[in-house]
């Protein structure tokens, strides 16, 4: 069984009380609740909050939430804190950003397909990069993949050079892509990493997978169609609902 499992910090630091706020008529929280619900492959749908207002809020709304302890680093922590207090039917969990407010439930289900069979340890998500400014832009994580479709590293940089070529040529040289951030973790292997100290080349590139391949588990990485569209500051809500062809 596959539980979703929604991380929502009332303290972030860019944009305090971020699940709460409003986008057209309904909270951030909400909407993302509402569509994640709409998985045909998700058994279970649930909030980790380590705010009494977000939890109080999701249960208005009649959603399912949990309290988590404060102190957690990162979204896996606290995705595995909730997991501990669902019990022990759900093999795998799928992190589901709080802060993508019309997420499509079918790119959560094209993550939960591949879950199937019992051997994936970690997945994620990626996307073709067709142009060079996407290719060169560091804010975008890169992924250099194995013949399993596997991940080998995450990079802000861009990773194979391609010899002898000009760079803005790369991308026609070379099939690479770009992260989508959403994250399915099996129950033992998710136990084990949130035990892991921070590696080195997780504090290099800033990118919390890392440690988990320094540490020799294996990530499969599904190809997708959807565009993360986040919301991290007050100036996103409005990129974000003009991007999604949504009415402000």
């Amino acid at each position: 069984m596959i539980a979703g499992i929604i991380p929502a910090r009332y303290a972030s630091t860019r944009f305090p009380g971020k699940p709460l706020i409003d986008i057209l008529g309904k909270s951030m929280i909400q909407r993302v609740y509402e569509e994640a619900s709409k998985s045909k492959l998700l058994d279970k749908i649930v909030v980790a909050t380590d705010d009494e207002r977000i939890l109080a809020h999701v249960e208005s709304f009649g959603g399912n939430a949990v309290m988590t302890a404060a102190t957690h680093p990162s979204g896996t922590d606290r995705c595995y804190d909730a997991l501990q207090q669902l019990g022990d039917a759900y093999n795998y969990v799928i992190n589901i950003q709080g802060d993508e407010p019309f997420i499509d439930p079918t790119q959560i289900d094209e993550l939960a397909a591949i879950l199937s069979d019992g051997t994936v340890e970690l997945a994620t998500q990626m996307i073709p990069v067709n142009n060079h400014e996407e290719l060169f832009d560091r804010g975008e994580v890169k992924i250099v993949l194995n013949d399993k479709m596997e991940a080998l590293y995450f990079s802000r940089m861009v990773i194979p050079f391609i010899k002898g070529v000009e760079e803005h040529e790369w991308h026609k040289h070379h099939r690479y892509y770009r992260h989508v951030g959403m994250y399915a973790y099996r129950r033992d292997v998710l136990a084990s990493i949130t035990k892991l100290p921070v590696s080195a080349l997780e504090k290099a590139e800033s990118l919390e997978q890392l440690r988990w391949l320094e540490n020799g588990f294996k990530i499969k990485c599904v190809i997708t169609g959807f565009e993360s569209h986040c919301i991290d500051t007050p100036e996103d809500i409005e990129k974000v609902l003009k991007r999604m062809g949504k009415q402000i």
